[in-house]
């Protein structure tokens, strides 16, 4: 599909884990961890082993529900199937409009460090530029983002691996000129400086640098054989990014002491500069900026398929639907959303535009919440067959983990300096959708002629229970025969 030749998928198993990678290791792991290692101490450690748990539980339950049927919109689709038209309506627009903003901030930080080499740009121009150019790559296609975004994320891999290696050239002692470093400052540290209260607050920030592997589930049918794509994809994220994040945190712990993180410098330049590598700096900053240019890449590519999902379900403006392999549509209409919430950025005064900014989290958080809801609900009615693919090891008790884990996550925001406003503003943004498709469906009945009206739902459950027939009238609009058209060809 994304390659633009009829009824071939173009994106495989390696391209699928560079395409999640790249979401996922951006600006909240270069730089936002180190308020994390701050809040935890040495037990962040403990921390990103948690985190590690949480996404293999949603990943896996996500996965689970893809490879059984890869459609378009994925989390979406499947809450909207498992808890009603309303939960598909909210839980499409707060991602949705979570991550725009969150993109829109991203642009501007990228703008901040870019014109350090281009100071005759003013940030509003650069922070333009990038989206638009972001934006255009997208209307490429599938197929190519997904080589594009395998270089950026090698990019930023490999920054990682080599300050492994070079924290560790210097723990041992490899340098020449520099003393052994140890144990370092690991050795002087409490483990659990801040205790059980310590580690919950480090937890907001640990999830969002595992944050943006749910494009894994919304390039699903674009994947070439989602069955034995999609698993592999998942397990090859999972592997590279506990191996990668533990050790790289095992060695900022022994570099640089846990107090000393300041919130606005990335955690490995201030590890490497101590021991005399300056020039690490800059490097990083390059790598950053690659990183944040990365997670927009990828994060345009969901979203313009979440919106197109959305549209095709009637609960966005039809003027968005497109049944192009490429939604184009809803690729042009995040850029312009992403234009205005820049524009947002340097016109509100800059508490109001943290104030939205901050419900970016929430709506990553809320989506994750869903995504296990659905998938405990569709387990209930769905037996493990070989068509099913079941993977979620140790369900239900490990679904109701993740679920426990996510609303601990999310009540800790106001714990948190700066996301108590993110939950205020998420708690607000899902009231006013909610109350947004009432307006819509009541005005829907009201207009539609009384055959037409859609029947109550006791009654329909009813129905179905004595023929044994479901209706499903809802989704047949834009959901191609099944009989003719197999289900991971569906667009």
């Amino acid at each position: 599909m994304g390659n633009g030749k009829t009824g071939e998928k173009g994106i495989s198993t390696f391209h699928l884990t560079m395409l999640g990678l790249g979401t996922i290791v951006g600006g909240s792991f270069f730089l936002g961890s180190g308020v994390a290692i701050q809040a935890a101490g040495p037990s962040i450690l403990l921390s990103f082993i948690l985190g590690g748990l949480l996404v293999y539980i949603i990943l896996y339950a996500l996965s689970e529900m893809t490879v059984a049927d890869p459609v378009p919109g994925s989390f979406r689709t499947y809450a909207e199937r498992s808890l009603g038209r309303s939960v598909g309506f909210i839980t499409g627009w707060v991602y949705w409009v979570g991550l725009i903003l969150a993109m829109s901030s991203e642009s501007i930080a990228a703008s901040t460090f870019l014109r350090e080499w281009f100071p005759s740009f003013s940030e509003v121009a650069m922070g333009m530029l990038i989206i638009v150019g972001i934006t255009l790559l997208n209307l490429l296609g599938a197929d190519y983002l997904s080589k594009l975004e395998s270089g950026l994320a090698a990019v930023k891999l490999l920054a990682i691996v080599g300050f492994i290696v070079i924290g560790l050239a210097l723990i041992a002692g490899w340098i020449p000129g520099t003393p052994a470093a140890g144990g370092g400052e690991l050795q002087n540290e409490a483990w659990f400086p801040g205790g059980i209260a310590g580690i919950a607050g480090s937890m907001l920030i640990v999830m969002f640098s595992y944050s943006g592997f749910e494009v894994i589930g919304l390039a699903a049918s674009e994947v070439e054989n989602p069955k034995k794509t999609i698993p592999r994809a998942i397990n090859m994220t999972l592997i590279s990014l506990l191996a990668l994040y533990i050790a790289a945190i095992a060695v900022i712990l022994m570099l640089y002491p846990t107090q000393g993180m300041i919130a606005d410098q990335s955690p490995l330049v201030l590890a490497l500069t101590r021991w005399g590598m300056g020039w690490a700096g800059t490097l990083i900053n390059i790598v950053m900026i690659t990183a944040i240019l990365s997670t927009m890449l990828a994060s345009t590519f969901g979203l313009a398929r979440m919106l197109r999902s959305l549209a095709a379900e009637g609960h966005a403006p039809a003027w968005l639907k497109d049944r192009h392999d490429i939604p184009y549509r809803g690729i042009l209409f995040s850029g312009a959303a992403m234009l205005l919430g820049l524009a947002m950025g340097y016109l509100l005064p800059q508490q109001v535009y943290l104030f939205l900014v901050s419900c970016g989290g929430y709506s990553l958080l809320f989506s994750y919440f869903i995504i296990l809801a659905s998938h405990y609900r569709w387990r209930r009615v769905t037996p493990c067959s070989p068509e099913a693919t079941c993977q979620l090891p140790g369900y239900p008790y490990t679904s109701w983990v993740g679920l426990i884990g996510m609303i601990a996550i999310i009540v800790s925001m106001p714990f948190i300096s700066g996301q108590g406003t993110g939950l205020v503003v998420g708690l607000g943004l899902t009231a006013l959708l909610a109350g947004i498709y009432w307006v819509k469906e009541r005005r829907g009945r009201v207009s539609a002629p009384s055959s037409q009206r859609p029947i109550p739902a006791p009654l329909t459950e009813a129905a179905e229970e004595i023929t044994g027939i479901r209706d499903d009238r809802e989704t047949a609009d834009e959901v191609p025969d099944s009989t003719t058209v197999p289900k991971n060809k569906k667009e």
